[in-house]
């Protein structure tokens, strides 16, 4: 699958993000979008994201902007110092996926490219500008400021007493994670680094890791295990059993905890937000679609499946930051269950639960031509659901296919659109319910698309 860009920004095989694919992509940027003061680049740990960046500057630079290198730093960490200094931003991330790919974010001086900015960098791909080169600087300073944003805002006793396991990885936030946690009073115990880059994804969590999870909880004395996704956008929280807690119930949580009223979500996050706040958007999914239904103001906030939050008014001493984040959603919810457990905390949650699963390696074309079979076709509909002993009583089209069944789970399908990948969620009343539907869902699915 060639190179893709939008909602994500650039994805490809690492063999396809060649110079000249760089470049046109950096300069269309550089034509269409606002730069400020110039553009800071970061990177995550995989081996081909320094040569890539490299790419980034040499773009940059070529085109007469100024760059400064900030090096390896989490993609919220980069975008926060660079909005603070009024430039734009380009992170080579990959973010969860393998490490034979990767990509670029692109942010401008207000955050996350919009959709508008999307469209508008397409047509503005081959533009080129013969300009005398601009310098290039250096900032070591992003991921202290980043960390100061938290530890200010909450205070050195703000989990004090809790002992937090941070699986660390290969995600370029590990060592800064660690010191923040430290920082607000947390006990720490690192586990499981890796120099190898692992492609976590905090929204699917694999079978083999969340074994690894609950053996970990089991031999260290933790109130939680923590972790981020490759580039730190993306939070993974458990209880001290080891479960995993689902990324959106992270998200209402703590937009509970910020006193938000409205709160803006795709599809894919569970309902229970609806008992939460005065009032809940539905987005397709993709933090350029939630970010397009912030811009209804007040005390709102956005998040997603995956656990990235995104904060839209000043709150507890917190600025506003227009990009996924995922220290807050890890913080939030470690407060509050500091003293009463995280299991405890989540039980006090509305009772909606998710689970979330893929198939992997099924070409794109084949999981939107199923999908669209599915949508067109009731028998075909009504097949799949017998799978998972559903019947269906309402369907949702806002991004794939959407079923809320009769016995009110909700079942849905939608085709990735930067990974040969179909993703699958289920909901239900109940923990177990909702990994029912996913194991049986996951079974017919992967049946159809491998037929």
């Amino acid at each position: 699958m060639p190179p893709k860009f939008g909602t994500s920004g650039l994805r490809g095989l690492v063999v396809e993000l060649t110079p000249a694919l760089v470049a046109d992509y950096v300069q269309a940027f550089i034509a269409a979008c606002p730069v400020g003061t110039g553009i800071w680049v970061g990177r995550d740990l995989r081996p081909s994201s320094p040569k890539i960046a490299g790419m980034v500057m040499q773009a940059a630079t070529s085109a007469g902007i100024p760059v400064v290198d900030c090096g390896d730093v989490p993609t919220p960490a980069l975008a926060l110092a660079a909005m603070n200094a009024g430039a734009a931003a380009v992170m080579i991330t990959g973010s969860h996926i393998p490490a034979d790919r990767n990509g670029l974010k692109f942010y401008t001086p207000e955050g996350e490219i919009t959709k508008d900015h999307e469209t508008a960098i397409l047509a503005a791909l081959g533009s080129k500008t013969d300009v005398t080169p601009a310098p290039r600087g250096h900032d070591i300073a992003v991921p202290i400021a980043y960390a100061a944003r938290y530890v200010d805002a909450f205070g050195g006793d703000a989990l004090s007493g809790m002992t937090i396991g941070v699986y660390t990885h290969s995600t370029v936030g590990r060592d800064l994670l660690m010191h923040i946690l430290e920082r607000l009073g947390a006990q720490v115990i690192e586990l499981g680094r890796s120099e190898k880059f692992i492609p976590v994804d905090t929204e699917a969590v694999d079978p083999k890791t969340r074994e690894q999870l609950i053996a970990w909880a089991a031999s260290h004395p933790v109130d939680a295990i923590v972790s981020l996704d490759g580039d730190g956008d993306r939070p993974l929280l458990t209880d001290a059993t080891g479960q995993v807690v689902p990324g959106d119930v992270l998200g209402q949580i703590t937009g509970a905890f910020l006193g938000a009223e409205t709160a803006v979500t795709p599809v894919s996050s569970n309902t229970g937000a609806e008992t939460i706040f005065d009032r809940v958007l539905r987005t397709k999914i993709g933090s350029p679609h939630v970010i397009a239904g912030m811009d209804c103001g007040g005390k709102v906030v956005g998040y997603e499946a995956n656990g990235g939050f995104l904060l839209g008014f000043a709150a507890n001493g917190l600025a506003p930051l227009m990009t996924r984040d995922a220290v807050l959603p890890l913080i939030a919810p470690l407060m509050l269950a500091n003293g009463q457990g995280v299991a405890a905390m989540v039980k006090a949650q509305p009772a909606r639960f998710t689970a979330t699963g893929r198939v992997e390696d099924v070409p794109t074309d084949v999981s939107l031509a199923f999908v669209a079979l599915l949508d067109t076709d009731l028998d075909a509909r009504a097949a799949f659901l017998a799978g998972i002993n559903g019947t269906e009583a309402a369907v949702d089209r806002t991004d794939g296919l959407r079923m809320t069944l009769t016995d009110g789970r909700i079942v849905h399908l939608r085709p990735s659109g930067n990974a040969p990948e179909c993703r699958f969620y289920a909901e239900a009343d109940s923990p177990d319910a909702a990994q029912a539907a996913l194991t049986q869902g996951l079974t017919a699915l992967t049946s159809e698309l491998r037929a």
